[in-house]
């Protein structure tokens, strides 16, 4: 037995709670979302202008999904216009180190990676 094969085992569903949260918390756009909502409150287009590449409704979907998950609190407010701002919660913000982590591994990994996907492109043609 492998010295994680446990793990996948913890809360006894085969994985799937555990694959579930994994699934939320490592896409690429909750990623994103999440580092940039560490500097504070932010509204909708604030974030969009900040995030490059995402779209309206993949950041709608995202910030639902994380609001829903607990990671990110929404607050209107009864203005006109409305406003709706969005920010960290403390399970969110406690997200942020193992992001950064992630973050600078890849930084310090990028060359790597890139010569190996230049190298499998020459080999496979």
């Amino acid at each position: 037995m492998s010295q994680y094969e446990h793990t996948c085992m913890i809360r006894g569903d085969g994985g799937r709670t555990i694959r579930a949260v994994l699934d939320r918390i490592c896409d690429k756009w909750t990623l994103l979302i999440v580092t940039t909502l560490e500097r504070g409150h932010l509204r909708f287009t604030d974030l969009q202008r900040q995030i490059p590449g995402i779209s309206q409704r993949m950041l709608t979907l995202t910030l639902r999904n994380l609001e829903r998950d607990g990671l990110v609190s929404r607050t209107a407010y009864a203005e006109v216009p409305p406003r709706v701002e969005y920010a960290l919660t403390p399970p969110g913000q406690s997200l942020i180190p193992p992001a950064l982590a992630l973050a600078g591994w890849a930084i310090e990994h990028i060359a790597d990676i890139e010569a190996s996907r230049a190298a499998y492109e020459q080999r496979t043609g």
